[in-house]
């Protein structure tokens, strides 16, 4: 992968919503407010400063539209976690027109790492991928 694996500089941001939490992912390019907000979400679930990255997992699938590929690439990795019994702190994704491939890495959740609250998916509420000042930004609530 060329592109560099992110946790966002200044941590995870949110914006309010009633029922979920709502994600925020801030980049220079699309790429990294992705990875971004795939930091921000699984920040939901634990302190990522606390995760060693010791297994990777990689991911592709196709999307044209870039808010529902925001979404897809929640929920892959969401579900990778799940399935997988995997909490992930990095995270990487670089696209190629309407193909995305991707992938993060962490580790087995084990005593020690403290659980917050569960992620379930990322849904199509609040869903926005756009230009920015200094790049882009990618947001969604999601279901906890």
């Amino acid at each position: 992968m060329n592109a560099s694996p992110i946790v966002p500089p200044a941590g995870p941001a949110y914006f309010e919503h009633d029922a979920d939490i709502g994600v925020v992912g801030r980049g220079a390019t699309l790429e990294e407010a992705f990875q971004s907000a795939a930091a921000a979400t699984f920040a939901i679930m634990t302190d990522l400063a606390s995760v060693r990255p010791d297994q990777s997992i990689a991911l592709d699938f196709e999307e044209a539209d870039t808010e529902l590929a925001l979404v897809r690439w929640l929920n892959l990795l969401l579900a990778l976690s799940h399935e997988r019994g995997l909490v992930f702190s990095r995270f990487w994704i670089e696209r190629d027109g309407v193909l995305w491939r991707g992938g993060a890495a962490g580790e087995p959740w084990r005593p020690g790492l403290e659980r917050g609250v569960e992620v379930k998916g990322a849904t199509l509420t609040m869903l926005s991928v756009s230009p920015a000042p200094g790049g882009w930004e990618a947001r969604c609530v999601v279901d906890v």
